[in-house]
């Protein structure tokens, strides 16, 4: 489950809901591509704008379509009775394991987040992996925290951000975290890093439109060709730019409409779609990197 690419797919929503159509379109490629595994209603999701049933809705339509490639489903909330709602519904719909964020609105302590954790991990029969987002969360863990959670029952994977996936940190946390926690890499342009470092799993972005792209940096990292692997990242560069210019969410919904998968304006409001110069520049990465 937690081991090569996590593709990570947008969530197509227009003035009326969900588009189905589109998620299913975009759930295709990654079916055909053969991802590792799926994590569906996470950042790129947009998670954190929908309702439950707009997410059961995106959840089902997932464990319908993912082909027999195991699912893994955020149910991330600011309170504890949501997170556990959430969790019934994702495992009722069929889903393989849990991603849980710490959303932040008021501070939390470590004790906080770890008494969250641990009522979640007794709540549900699958496993759990633990997002450690602080870019988008405004929580961060601490090492000691880390070690605590990740100690707990059916915790099985830590998503850290990239920027931590440097190799001396990395040989710090494969230190003090169970052998059996798999540890992840994400924020794309970091992904080399972390593969390289000894990441299991590479939680993508770039991997939930364009699978087959990410899938060459995956397949060198287990062929133990880091040097491919680096070099891979770094042709991608012109879609990190793109990244970082506009947010990945916004690139990859442009993305999604040119490839006509979808709207172009996909994203739940009050996210509005990129205007049509910066989709002329997507476009033309898309086709200058042969994306796909």
């Amino acid at each position: 489950m937690f081991t090569g690419l996590s593709a990570f797919p947008l969530t197509p929503v227009t003035p009326s809901g969900i588009d189905e159509k589109g998620f299913v379109n975009i759930l295709a490629r990654l079916t055909e591509a053969g991802v590792d595994s799926l994590g569906v209603l996470g950042s790129t999701g947009s998670y954190a704008y929908l309702t439950r049933e707009q997410k059961k809705r995106v959840t089902a339509l997932a464990a319908q379509h993912a082909g027999g490639i195991p699912l893994m489903v955020c149910i991330g909330a600011y309170g504890t009775e949501q997170v556990l709602q959430l969790a019934d519904d994702a495992q009722t719909a069929g889903a393989d394991a849990l991603l849980l964020p710490v959303l932040c609105y008021q501070s939390l302590t470590d004790d906080e987040v770890y008494a969250l954790y641990e009522t979640v991990t007794r709540h549900s029969s699958v496993p759990l992996c633990v997002y450690n987002n602080p870019r988008t969360t405004r929580f961060e863990f601490s090492d000691a925290l880390l070690v605590r959670v990740a100690a707990l029952p059916g915790v099985q994977s830590v998503k850290i951000p990239g920027v931590q996936a440097e190799p001396v940190r990395m040989q710090s946390l494969r230190k003090i975290l169970p052998a059996e926690v798999a540890i992840g890499v994400s924020g794309d342009e970091f992904a080399g890093q972390g593969l390289n470092a000894g990441c299991e799993v590479w939680y993508s972005v770039c991997g939930g439109l364009f699978p087959n792209s990410a899938r060459q940096i995956v397949d060198a990292a287990r062929a133990g060709d880091s040097g491919c692997v680096s070099e891979q990242v770094a042709r991608l560069e012109p879609l990190w730019q793109l990244f970082r210019r506009h947010g990945s969410i916004r690139v990859m919904a442009a993305a999604a409409g040119i490839l006509g998968l979808s709207d172009i304006d996909c994203l739940p409001r009050p996210l509005q779609p990129l205007p049509a110069e910066a989709c002329r520049d997507i476009a033309a990465v898309m086709t200058q990197l042969e994306l796909r």
